[in-house]
């Protein structure tokens, strides 16, 4: 891969429609151009703790992330490295033995509720954006992600959206969107934005 990458973070809270942008930038450009790195990927592994101690775990908090591994492999990333990233077991709360081989690319996405919380990241990036979605919209959409693909109770989600995730956006998600370039309403159901981060996009790579 000629040239250096460009590395594009995507943050805002829970349901906002972080996956919809980077998902819009994959088609847009192709998987050969673009990866998307989750944050969710670099949660850290609970397998010391039974399962009724992982279950306590405070999963909004910046802490529950492995941020010096996922400082290290953007960094790899952005000197045309390949990188093994984990993966992550969100019914069991552990990382799975095996690993995903992501190689380089022009485009880096990635995307989290916390990803520009951390300096050590937004050092990195060349476009931070935040998108900025009303509260009970994130909230319809966390409940049925959670139960659909995390096989999650109704009430296992509200009682944790109460409990952490709540307190969490206000005390280090809110605040992070002041780091941001760019902050988009709606996610990627705003054409508007998409196409001007197109065209930002398109400015650097030339």
């Amino acid at each position: 891969m000629s040239g250096s990458p460009i590395l594009i973070g995507i943050a805002g809270g829970t349901g906002s429609g972080k996956t919809s942008i980077a998902k819009s930038l994959l088609e847009e450009y192709g998987e050969g151009e673009v990866v998307v790195i989750e944050q969710d990927a670099y949660y850290r592994d609970l397998s010391d703790l039974s399962i009724e101690e992982r279950q306590l775990q405070n999963f909004d908090h910046p802490d529950a992330i492995d941020i010096e591994l996922f400082n290290q492999q953007l960094i790899a990333l952005i000197k045309g490295q390949s990188v093994d990233m984990p993966v992550y077991d969100f019914a069991t709360h552990s990382r799975k033995s095996e690993t995903q081989k992501i190689d380089p690319h022009h485009v880096i996405v990635v995307e989290g509720i916390l990803t520009l919380h951390y300096s050590s990241l937004r050092e990195l990036m060349d476009i931070k954006i935040f998108v900025d979605t009303p509260d009970d919209i994130r909230f319809i959409r966390r409940m049925s992600r959670d139960v659909e693909e995390r096989s999650r109770t109704v009430q296992s989600v509200i009682d944790q959206y109460l409990k952490t995730v709540r307190q969490m956006h206000q005390q280090f998600v809110e605040p992070s969107k002041y780091f941001a370039d760019i902050i988009i309403p709606e996610g990627g159901e705003n054409r508007v934005a998409i196409d001007l981060l197109r065209t930002k996009i398109n400015a650097i790579l030339s």
